[in-house]
């Protein structure tokens, strides 16, 4: 029996992608780590569960693809959507330190100015939203809240010393929030 006081919360799911059974999910670790002989433990009706990995595909910075043994269909996903992530702590703690150091998280970089090639100075990072599949930062800009994708291809630099990002962000991005 899995006992709570051995687990650690480890991210996400957030919705069920395409009809396969894969699900959207954000981890609090890079999932190129996990491990399909460590499993991922979800609570089903009050109960600690233990699901095993079929498979795992990046998807942006931040977000990853799982595929669950057992998981086969759009059906099969939907009461995993919204629920939390768990890992044993041990699993977890191995998990972690096996990253690299120099790796990025969007929880790191609040307070952090973004400087778009095209806009300039956007505004200091106030908070990341994790709630959608796609991650965003937010920014108070002119008493707005301005949202940006926290992608890749958008970040051309971060450079820690000034506590600033770089993006090159597609035309009209920034004109969407206005």
């Amino acid at each position: 029996m899995i006992e709570r006081q051995n687990l650690t919360t480890a991210g996400k799911f957030l919705k069920a992608h395409a009809l396969k059974g894969e699900l959207n999910a954000v981890l609090d670790a890079d999932c190129d780590l996990l491990d399909p002989e460590r499993p991922l433990i979800v609570e089903m009706d009050g109960i600690p569960v233990p699901f095993y990995l079929q498979s795992v595909r990046p998807k942006g910075q931040f977000g990853c693809l799982l595929k669950l043994e057992g998981v086969d269909s759009a059906d099969d996903a939907k009461p995993f959507v919204n629920k939390t992530i768990y890992m044993l702590k041990e699993d977890f703690r191995e998990m972690t330190e096996a990253e690299e150091d120099d790796g990025e998280y969007a929880d790191d970089l609040v307070g952090y100015t973004i400087i778009d090639d095209e806009n300039g100075n956007l505004g200091e990072i106030k908070e990341i939203d994790l709630s959608t599949a796609n991650t965003l930062f937010l920014l108070e800009r002119n008493g707005k809240t301005l949202y940006i994708p926290v992608a890749d291809e958008f970040i051309t630099d971060i450079d820690n010393t000034n506590r600033t990002i770089h993006t090159s962000l597609p035309a009209g991005l920034v004109d969407l929030n206005s």
